[in-house]
């Protein structure tokens, strides 16, 4: 393949691959660093010796990517923010006086506001690192300031991970983001000691609040403002579930994500005000500067996400490329995007956000010209139609796996919004800038205001018209990690077939077919296996039984959607038929029988020697007598009992020497 010629792309790759091995087996920072510091060395030396050789070895080049592998490996433990011994999780403090300041502001939940913050003090101690705070949500208390700080008398708690199989792991999801602990705050258990800004996030905040404080002296509805908000501001935080929910299943979420187009739009703006600049001396170095200033400006407005501090980093080198004159080559962009990116930020590569965007644009850039020349219409309004379905065509083909991994579903639909939304998507942008501008300025005619209005309502309605559109929209699709690597060889073959035409990508294609369908046979052979599942639910018991394809739930809950995270489980397993059942006495499986004990407390069961006991709605009994009566190997207790006699039988199992799971602390119990 040609793109592998390109030197920047076969570094980034190797940076990448460092990345992985440090996100996945952990090396001590020392050894990395004496290896980065040799290969470094043994690269200047051989650099030196082949400098005037005119024959070529490989020794450079292996030596090249061995040591952007290490520098890969090297940044991300840099990074580590546990690796700093001042980072608040290696500091054992008694006192619980924590100074924090405000960093980011998440989406709140259904109780609690939610922050990240940056630990400033511990006890009085100096300490670094960022932690989830979680503020009791009261009507009569005020968001918390971006950049504010605050000192509270709490405890650290740990951030849970995942109770049920298949659930999404939250914790891991803020690991990347170097957040470990997080605090339950009430608002009265909060001081504030400044409110003064301190941070370029601040500065970002104030700016964005500043706009939004003119926007609501106008008579735009809230679902205007939140999409303005979204579109413009990079904030989804004030989007209604159904408008989100709408956007997503028209195929049609990435609009609301400041990204590429935006960005392009502003550097063509930006470009043309800017012009007169070039007639001066040093015009077009002025003009650079003020360029690649604004533009990142405008992302720290927008909140420094991995879409929009890709497209950001992408067209500052276009912007210098295109002012000095210079050509560039949109794969070499691509990669030094990444690589600095990487550099900088080296847990971006797990960023779902970053992964979608590199991943549309690749596509979009090697699949679209080629798409385009299958059919060129002579009249302009479908020539134009053709062009902005071709690029949903191509975008699909680098996303589709992906995002039926992390998403499960697919909008067939999403070409319609496409076709419909995309090419009025820069005039929207442009009047939404107009409209901000003249907002701060005081100047927004009522005309403007109705007129902008109607047309962001009009595409909401489209939005929320094509995602009723339900026989078109695919959900509760399975596909695991192994079925994602095998779309995406089968695509990059197929793509290279059509482009060569020749017989060694016909045979790759269909070998990459065949390797695909042997992955959907085995993902179904692992998934044939019988399991017995006993899950958390606060105050329910829910127990899954699964037989290859089939699922038995029985269950203490009056609808099976009070447990959402059934479905995810149900889409692991490729579960097509779910039964539902009441909580039996006993369950047998090929190998185990358990017994269930509810709130009777009945288990004297005459000929059943039970493997487990599951202990469900609080009984009352005698751990130590059930114990040496019915001899069981393990005792599990779900999220439907009392923590005090969770601790009480705990404590028990642990005399007896009995193994206890409580769901609460450890998860699911699972019985294969």
């Amino acid at each position: 393949m040609k793109l592998l010629n390109f030197t920047i792309i076969k570094l980034t790759a190797c940076l990448v691959l460092g990345i992985l091995i440090a996100f996945f087996i952990a090396i001590p920072l020392p050894t990395i660093l004496y290896a980065t510091a040799f290969l470094l060395s043994l690269l200047t030396l051989l650099y030196f010796i082949s400098k005037n050789k005119r024959t070529k070895t490989i020794w450079f080049g292996v030596a090249s990517f061995l040591t952007m592998v290490c520098i890969g490996v090297l940044v991300t433990n840099f990074h580590d923010e546990k690796l700093d011994k001042k980072n608040y999780t290696n500091i054992d403090s008694a006192e619980k006086l924590i100074t924090f300041r405000i960093r980011t502001t998440l989406k709140s939940g259904n109780y609690n506001d939610k922050y990240i913050v940056d630990i400033l003090k511990i006890a009085g101690a100096s300490v670094s690192g960022k932690a989830l705070l979680n503020v009791s949500r009261d009507s009569l208390n005020e968001a918390l300031k971006v950049d504010n700080i605050y000192i509270t008398f709490e405890e650290f708690q740990p951030i849970v991970s995942t109770i049920n199989p298949y659930q999404f792991n939250y914790r891991s999801y803020l690991e990347k983001q170097y957040v470990f602990k997080q605090l339950y705050v009430k608002p009265i258990r909060l001081f504030r000691v400044s409110d003064n800004k301190h941070t370029v996030f601040g500065y970002a905040d104030l700016v964005r609040e500043t706009i939004n404080t003119k926007l609501k002296t106008y008579a735009f509805e809230p679902d205007v403002l939140a999409i303005i908000n979204a579109l413009i501001l990079g904030q989804r935080q004030d989007l209604s579930k159904d408008i989100y929910d709408s956007y997503t299943d028209a195929g049609a979420v990435h609009i609301l994500a400041v990204s590429g187009l935006h960005v392009a739009l502003i550097l063509l703006l930006l470009n043309f005000a800017l012009k007169p600049l070039k007639r001066f001396k040093y015009g077009k170095e002025i003009t650079i500067i003020i360029l690649v200033v604004l533009m990142w400006s405008f992302a720290i407005i927008a909140g420094l996400s991995a879409s929009v501090t890709r497209a950001v980093t992408m067209f500052s080198i276009i912007a210098v490329g295109m002012h000095l004159r210079r050509p560039t080559n949109i794969y070499n962009t691509l990669a030094i995007s990444i690589f600095v990116l990487l550099l900088f930020k080296p847990l971006f590569l797990f960023d779902v956000g970053f992964q979608l965007s590199y991943l549309a644009v690749v596509a979009i850039v090697a699949i679209q010209p080629r798409l385009v020349k299958l059919w060129q219409p002579k009249n302009f309004f479908l020539s134009k139609a053709w062009d902005y379905f071709t690029v949903g065509i191509a975008a699909q083909f680098g996303v589709v796996p992906i995002s039926l991994y992390y998403f499960h579903q697919f909008p067939g639909l999403f070409f319609v919004a496409n076709i419909i939304i995309i090419p009025f998507l820069g005039f929207i942008l442009g009047i939404g800038i107009l409209v901000i501008i003249l907002a701060l300025c005081n100047a927004l005619p009522k005309f403007l205001v109705d007129g902008f209005g109607f047309l962001i309502s009009g595409m909401n309605d489209l939005m929320k018209w094509l995602s009723l559109q339900e026989s078109f929209l695919f959900k509760d699709i399975s596909f695991n990690g192994w079925q994602v690597i095998a779309a995406y060889l089968f695509a990059i073959a197929f793509v290279q077939l059509g482009i060569k035409k020749n017989y060694k990508w016909l045979k790759l294609t269909l070998v990459s077919v065949l390797l695909f369908q042997g992955v959907n046979v085995y993902t179904k052979y692992n998934n044939s296996t019988e399991t017995l599942t006993f899950f958390h639910k606060n105050r329910y018991t829910v127990i899954g039984q699964k037989k290859q394809d089939k699922l038995n739930v029985f269950s203490s809950l009056d609808s099976l959607s009070q447990f959402s995270n059934l479905t995810d489980y149900t889409i692991g397993n490729t579960i097509t038929e779910i039964n539902t059942y009441k909580v039996p006495s006993f369950i047998k499986t090929k190998n185990n029988t358990v017994l269930i004990i509810d709130s009777l407390g009945i288990h004297k069961v005459k000929l059943l020697k039970p493997d487990f006991i599951f202990l469900t709605q609080s009984p009352r009994l005698n751990m130590d007598r059930l114990i040496d009566s019915l001899k069981p190997k393990q005792v599990i207790a779900d999220g439907s009992n009392y923590k005090s006699y969770v601790a009480r039988w705990r404590a028990t199992c642990i005399k007896q020497k009995i193994p206890f799971h409580y769901t609460g602390e450890k998860g699911a119990f699972i019985i294969e």
